[in-house]
């Protein structure tokens, strides 16, 4: 790792020290700014901008991070950097003109290998790539595919979409219990049912569409659909999956190559990281919708969605999607409010003296990435309209959340006279466009209250949100500056040809008066002999 950061450029240590500071990683100097206080004396953590830093200052503050997990975000960021310049390097050495015995089939191929590279490249690119595709990948029962040569890797067209499905077990892990992996021709290379090798609390058959009854019987372990998950990643293999690091997760597989439709597509408005769900994707994208309302997961359905979803990519020029009018949201979860961060000193049976109305309480299950002092719970209705009922009821400071849905941060009192706060929200805006549909249904936040499966804290995640929303703000003022630049060089170039027409003008007077002059000078020469 110290190598690789004293080998990376100054744009990447920059950035891999921003988001140091937002995951608030510590070293055995502090964070950033405490290190900055013991290491420079002279200016200290007054100038703590990383951009304003020579690369010295980025580095040494890189090695004194230790922690195993954070060194592992940091190092998906310099393998993105990596990653971006070998396409960009490859894209550059491309002959502009093509010799004439190349043949057609050979340009086509290449073009399409280039457009892949690309979507790899904009899923690495994406802001949200380092916090959701940094897995726990040292632990024992984790695999990670090979690259191979780089000159295979990066000139490789084969590609494969991947779907999982998870049941929640009683250690309050996940397993994996249904895999399906297509080709780009959409044939089917892998669809297997997998023994989990754990007691199941909840098969969850109305989401993945898996009983117990399918898993009598099935003898193939999470072991065997990793070997054969090696041999078909291999020499540079893209793997392609809606929201993918979920099923990289549950295949605890590390593979560098990854198209994620989740990334490479997005909304017309909002922030970037502001994904859309699979099925408006199918239906903005594709025309059809992938699951009608209620139906649970079909994992061959889904593999195929995500690899058509990156062909229509490479093979058209389809762009942003505009937003729905509104997100696919079951009446089930309508019926529901979320109650997050709240503190395991609160216990459950509390809940019902906070939020007014008949109404039963549903702890979720954390996952086993999640730790922390907080947990969440369902408030489970009978119907919306008594959800939407008890949320306006509650008293509390209206507040956003990170993908700029409403909620209410509730102050209560515990039986105990201890005072505590949670957060509750309904399960979607109706009113809003600004909704968003996980990849699956019932999960929508972890205890955190931020993306389900990493989580890097809310002040994080606001201060991200704050970022991307200035960034957007810039690119707006920019493009808005373009056009007022347009306009003026439009204008200019009027005014230019007025100005060689008036040039044309004169010059033609001009001519017109050596005219008159020649012949006023003929006429008093002729007057001048006469006389």
């Amino acid at each position: 790792m110290d190598d690789l950061f004293a080998t990376a450029e100054k744009k990447v240590l920059v950035e891999i020290v921003k988001l140091s500071q937002k995951r608030g990683m510590k070293g055995d100097k502090g964070d950033w700014k405490q290190f900055l206080s013991s290491y420079d004396k002279k200016f200290g953590a007054s100038l703590s901008d990383p951009g304003r830093r020579s690369n010295d200052v980025l580095t040494a503050f890189l090695k004194t991070l230790n922690n195993e997990d954070d060194l592992k975000v940091l190092a998906k960021v310099v393998q993105c950097h990596t990653t971006r310049q070998a396409v960009e390097q490859l894209l550059k050495n491309f002959p502009e003109n093509e010799s004439p015995e190349q043949s057609l089939l050979d340009s086509i191929n290449f073009v399409v290998m280039m457009a892949m590279q690309k979507l790899v490249c904009a899923t690495l690119e994406h802001p949200q790539y380092p916090l959701d595709y940094s897995f726990a990948s040292n632990d024992q029962d984790w695999v990670a595919t090979k690259l191979g040569k780089k000159s295979k890797v990066m000139t490789s067209n084969a590609m494969f979409a991947v779907d999982c499905e998870m049941v929640l077990c009683e250690d309050g892990s996940e397993a994996l219990v249904k895999v399906c992996v297509v080709d780009a021709d959409l044939q089917v290379k892998l669809n297997e049912f997998v023994n989990p090798c754990k007691e199941v609390t909840d098969y969850r058959s109305e989401i993945t569409g898996v009983s117990a009854s399918d898993l009598d019987g099935i003898t193939c372990t999470l072991k065997d659909i990793q070997k054969l998950l090696k041999k078909l990643l291999s020499d540079g293999t893209i793997l392609v999956g809606h929201s993918l690091c979920n099923d990289l997760q549950a295949l605890k597989l590390e593979h560098a190559r990854v198209i994620d439709t989740a990334y490479i597509y997005r909304y017309s408005d909002g922030p970037i990281h502001r994904k859309p769900s699979l099925n408006n994707l199918c239906k903005s994208v594709l025309g059809y919708e992938v699951r009608k309302q209620g139906s649970p997961h079909n994992c061959l359905d889904d593999a195929c969605a995500a690899m058509k979803l990156v062909l229509a990519k490479i093979k058209g020029e389809v762009g942003v999607i505009a937003p729905p009018a509104q997100e696919d949201v079951r009446e089930v979860n309508m019926a529901k409010l979320l109650l997050h961060r709240i503190p395991i000193t609160v216990p459950s049976e509390e809940l019902h003296n906070v939020i007014p109305g008949n109404y039963t309480i549903q702890v979720k299950q954390p996952s086993v990435k999640v730790q922390g002092d907080k947990y969440s719970a369902f408030a489970i209705f009978t119907s919306p309209q008594e959800a939407h009922q008890a949320y306006e009821k509650v008293q509390g400071s209206r507040e956003k959340d990170s993908c700029g849905r409403p909620q209410k941060l509730i102050a209560f009192k515990l039986s105990t006279g201890v005072t505590a706060d949670l957060f509750v929200r309904k399960m979607a805006n109706v009113d809003s466009s600004a909704q968003v549909s996980s990849k699956r249904a019932l999960e929508v936040e972890e205890n955190s209250g931020v993306h389900k499966k990493q989580k890097t804290g809310q002040k994080a995640e606001e201060e991200t949100t704050a970022e991307l929303n200035q960034c957007c703000d810039h690119l707006k003022e920019m493009e808005r500056l373009k056009e007022e630049q347009q306009k003026a060089l439009e204008k200019c170039s009027d005014q230019l040809k007025e100005i060689e027409g008036l040039k044309q003008q004169l010059q033609n007077k001009e001519f017109e008066i050596s005219t008159l002059n020649k012949i006023v000078s003929k006429l008093q020469g002729g007057k001048k002999k006469g006389k």
